[in-house]
């Protein structure tokens, strides 16, 4: 087992922030995030979270979310998932346009941990431009932690990230013919 050092949790010394990539193609990358977003709100800390894909469907998670909301600022701005997508055009402008509230979010100095959930598809498609993530994350606030989800993470967000892990799937439900149920995938 690896050797990790013991972290400090009396808030003695100044942390710094985490650049955190949940990837992989098995379940678990957005609930992952969640789960840090809870965490953090456990300890006082804000944080957004910004969906860039999901859309109008109801996701469990923001009726959860509202009982943090003195913690947690959570925007959905996707148009849905875009392989169903009756205008691709639109879906990228508000994918452009979420990315570009985000780099204003990461900026602000409002927020401890920013989630960027489903993002490596903005990247992988080139809806936005890889060299400006990476620009942004390069430069973002010292102190801030910023988590980022979504399947097949780009060689440049591995290699800056200072955590990553990968989902792999096993075994899924649907292969059963098991459809998506509330609480699990939604």
């Amino acid at each position: 087992m690896e050797n990790i050092p013991s972290s400090d949790t009396t808030g003695s010394s100044k942390t710094r922030g985490l650049v955190i990539v949940f990837t992989g193609h098995g379940k678990g990358k957005t609930t992952a995030a969640l789960g840090m977003t809870m965490r953090a709100a456990g300890h006082g800390m804000k944080t957004c979270f910004i969906q860039f894909i999901k859309g109008s469907w109801k996701y469990g998670e923001l009726d959860a979310v509202k009982r943090f909301s003195d913690c947690v600022d959570f925007y959905v701005m996707g148009r849905g998932f875009t392989w169903k997508s009756n205008d691709i055009e639109k879906d990228k402008a508000a994918a452009r346009e979420a990315w570009n509230f985000a780099v204003k979010v990461i900026n602000s100095g409002k927020y401890a941990m920013v989630v960027l959930d489903e993002f490596t598809y903005l990247l992988l498609y080139e809806i936005v431009d890889p060299e400006e993530c990476m620009d942004v994350l390069r430069n973002k606030p010292e102190d801030l932690h910023v988590v980022i989800t979504g399947r097949d993470a780009l060689p440049e967000i591995v290699d800056l990230a200072d955590l990553v892990t990968e989902m792999r799937m096993i075994k899924h439900p649907l292969k059963n013919g098991i459809r998506a149920q509330h609480g699990i995938e939604f």
